[in-house]
C-alpha cells in the first residue's frame, strides 16, 4: 500500500502514528503565570541533546479556552518552565486520566488523584514518585505547518531519579518498565532491554 497523506489513506484509521511506535511519553506538568497547575500526557516526545541536556515536545490540537493551543503550552508560554515525568506502567490509569480535553480550570493531579511535589530549580510540580523526572527551562516554542502543530524545546536544569530505579550506577528502566504509546489505543510495555557493542568501541 501507497498513499500520499493530502490525499487521504483510505483506511478505517489513521496508520501515521502506529507507524513512528513505540514512542516514550512524556508526562508534561506545568504552572500558568495565576498558579494552577496542568498535567498532561505527550507521545510526540523525545530528548534532543546531551550538552546541555535538553528535551522536546510536540502538541498537535486545541482547546476552546486556550486560543489555538492546550494547557500544556500555553503555560509555559506565560512561565518559561515546565517538568517531563517519565511514565511507569503502574501510572498507566493516572496517565490516561490526565489525557482527557479538561477545562483549563481542572487540575489533573487533583483529577488522577496523584500526589505532587515542587521542583527544585523551577515553580513547577512534579508527579511525586515518578522514576524519573527532567526540570526544564523554555528555549523555545516552534510552530509547525498545521493549524495547531507546535513544538517546545527545553533545556533540562535539574533530574530526578527514583533511588530503587539505580542499579550498580545506571539508571535501570527495567525496575519500573516504561510504557510508550504505539498509536491508535495501542501501548507498549518494556519488558527487556539488550545491548549491542558500536562499531569503533
Amino acid at each position: 500500500m501507497f498513499y500520499r497523506p493530502d490525499e487521504g489513506h483510505g483506511l478505517p484509521h489513521n496508520p501515521f502514528g502506529a507507524v513512528v511506535a513505540p514512542r516514550p511519553i512524556g508526562w508534561i506538568s506545568t504552572r500558568g503565570a495565576d498558579g494552577s497547575e496542568n498535567l498532561a500526557p505527550y507521545s510526540f516526545f523525545n530528548a534532543v541533546a546531551y550538552v546541555p541536556p535538553q528535551v522536546m515536545f510536540a502538541s498537535t490540537s486545541a482547546k476552546p479556552d486556550r486560543d489555538g493551543t492546550k494547557d500544556s503550552v500555553a503555560n509555559i508560554a506565560e512561565t518559561g518552565v515546565f517538568c517531563v515525568n517519565i511514565v511507569e506502567y503502574a501510572a498507566r490509569e493516572a496517565m490516561n486520566a490526565t489525557s482527557g480535553p479538561w477545562p483549563r480550570e481542572v487540575d489533573e493531579f487533583d483529577h488522577a488523584g496523584l500526589a505532587r511535589v515542587a521542583c527544585e530549580t523551577i515553580a513547577c510540580a512534579r508527579v511525586a514518585g515518578a522514576p524519573a523526572a527532567l526540570e526544564c527551562r523554555l528555549t523555545r516554542i516552534v510552530d509547525l505547518p498545521g493549524e495547531a502543530n507546535k513544538v517546545v524545546f527545553g533545556e533540562v536544569t535539574g533530574v530526578h531519579l527514583r533511588d530503587d530505579c539505580l542499579r550498580e550506577g545506571r539508571f535501570d528502566i527495567t525496575a519500573f518498565r516504561p510504557l510508550a504509546r504505539c498509536g491508535y489505543r495501542d501501548y507498549a510495555l518494556v519488558r527487556e532491554v539488550f545491548e549491542l557493542k558500536r562499531p569503533g568501541e
